[in-house]
């Protein structure tokens, strides 16, 4: 259901034809990298952590980034904790391996990385473990109905 509530959004948005899926999995940076043959950099990884609430905080990140810990303490105002594989699917709408930052539960909250800004064009997981979504900065930010650009990873 996940991948097919990215498709609808992307539909609705006239963006369907980016959709890329692949036979086998693309559900890491280096699978995701390898299927397309663009570099680690371009992909965009969303990393889920729990807010004070209970629900999601999608961080989404340059794929040769990880969340800075310290970072992300002094912004949020509390320690990072990934949320736990078995219960990613219950808060973002999207199992493990194809996270992506649209068509995510209501109550969970996007951020972007000003680390994606060094790529023009990216490529974020489309709901599934073997799809992607070909994306420019502007149409992610359109689709993710995102929070604010924060500065929270590192290399």
């Amino acid at each position: 259901m996940s991948f097919e509530n990215v498709r609808k959004l992307l539909r609705d948005n006239n963006l369907e034809e980016r959709i890329v899926e692949f036979e086998k999995s693309s559900e890491t940076v280096e699978l995701a990298a390898e299927n397309i043959g663009c570099s680690t950099s371009q992909i965009a990884k969303t990393i889920t952590f729990y807010n004070k609430d209970g629900n999601a905080i999608l961080i989404v990140l340059n794929g040769d980034y990880k969340v800075d810990n310290k970072k992300f303490k002094e912004y949020f105002k509390m320690k990072p904790k990934m949320i736990k594989r078995e219960e990613v699917e219950i808060l973002t709408s999207h199992a493990p391996g194809g996270v992506c930052p649209f068509a995510v539960n209501e109550n969970a909250k996007v951020y972007l990385d000003i680390s994606l800004k060094e790529n023009g064009e990216i490529y974020p997981a489309g709901g599934s473990i073997n799809s992607v979504v070909k994306l420019s900065i502007e149409e992610l930010e359109k689709l993710s109905n995102f929070i604010e650009w924060i500065e929270i990873g590192k290399k």
